[in-house]
Parts: structure tokens; C-alpha cells; sequence
């Protein structure tokens, strides 16, 4: 083994790693370069678009700006952990095709992160919880309407399912 390399042990979707790693490697560049998790979108690099925002132990990241190393030890979920295991689309990924909020489908898989994320911090939020929200992803297609009105309808049939 290369001496320069750190061992590390991650579980991401689930599925535990034992990876040798460069200490400077990103989390982005782990998942997709040594994973294969192509998913996770690179794009900025300098934390500003939110492409590669995956869920580290339950909270929203930027990928680009973390380093692997600080996931020793971590649970890791991306886009592709987002569905069940036979396939079926989570209740988000679901309202995103409903409500078109794919277009290009480049910042996709991040807003999809961050709002997993949102959601699973917050029970009931509000449009301003959501917006807010939003800020980190950039997306050059769609103006964020259709994010929008795609996680007020997952926050709707949450409402609606625990009547």
C-alpha cells in the first residue's frame, strides 16, 4: 500500500467500505472516482452550487468541500441510495417527476439531497423553510418553481397521511 494512503470505513446506501484513500481526496471525488457514484454531480468545486450534496450521518453537505477522511466512520447516503432496494422512487423523487422539477437534471440529485435532508429534519415546514432551503442548490433551468411546489406536495400527503 502506498504510504501516502489513509484507510478509511464508510457505509454509503447502506453498503460498507473499506477504501485507501489520499488525505486531500474530496468526498465527491470518492464517491464518484472510487465508488462509481456518478450521481453526486460535480460542477463548482468551491461550495457555492450544492451539485454534490449528498446526506452525511442525517445532515445535507457539499460533497466538493468535504474531505473523505471526515467521513471515516460515517453513514453516507446519495442520490442513488434515494430509492428502495427492488427500485421503487422515494415519495420525493416521485413528486419531482410529477411536478417536472427535472430539467437538465444536473443540480437534480443535490436539490433532491438537500430536501431528503430538510425533511427528514423538519415535519411540517413551511414555503419559507423550504425556500430557504433551496438557496444552496443553484439551478440555471427551471427558476425553482417546480422544486417548489414538488416538496409542498410530499409536505401535503405527509399531512394528509397522518390524519
Amino acid at each position: 500500500m502506498d504510504s501516502s494512503k489513509k484507510t478509511i470505513n464508510v457505509k454509503v446506501n447502506g453498503e460498507p467500505y473499506e477504501v485507501s484513500i489520499k488525505p486531500k481526496m474530496t468526498l465527491l471525488q470518492l464517491l464518484r472516482n472510487e465508488l462509481g457514484l456518478t450521481g453526486t454531480k460535480q460542477a463548482c468545486m468551491d461550495n457555492s452550487c450544492g451539485a454534490c450534496t449528498v446526506i452525511v450521518n442525517k445532515m445535507a453537505v457539499k460533497a466538493c468541500s468535504v474531505l473523505a477522511m471526515q467521513v471515516n466512520g460515517k453513514e453516507v447516503t446519495t442520490v442513488e441510495g434515494l430509492a428502495s432496494k427492488d427500485g421503487k422512487l422515494s415519495i420525493l423523487q416521485e413528486a419531482f417527476l410529477e411536478h417536472s422539477a427535472f430539467q437538465c437534471g444536473f443540480c437534480s440529485p443535490g436539490k433532491l439531497m438537500s430536501s431528503t435532508a430538510m425533511l427528514e429534519e423538519l415535519e411540517n415546514p413551511t414555503e419559507e423553510d423550504i425556500r430557504r432551503d433551496m438557496e444552496g442548490n443553484l439551478c440555471r433551468c427551471t427558476g425553482y418553481v417546480q422544486y417548489l411546489e414538488a416538496i409542498k406536495e410530499v409536505v401535503r400527503q405527509r399531512k394528509e397521511g397522518s390524519k
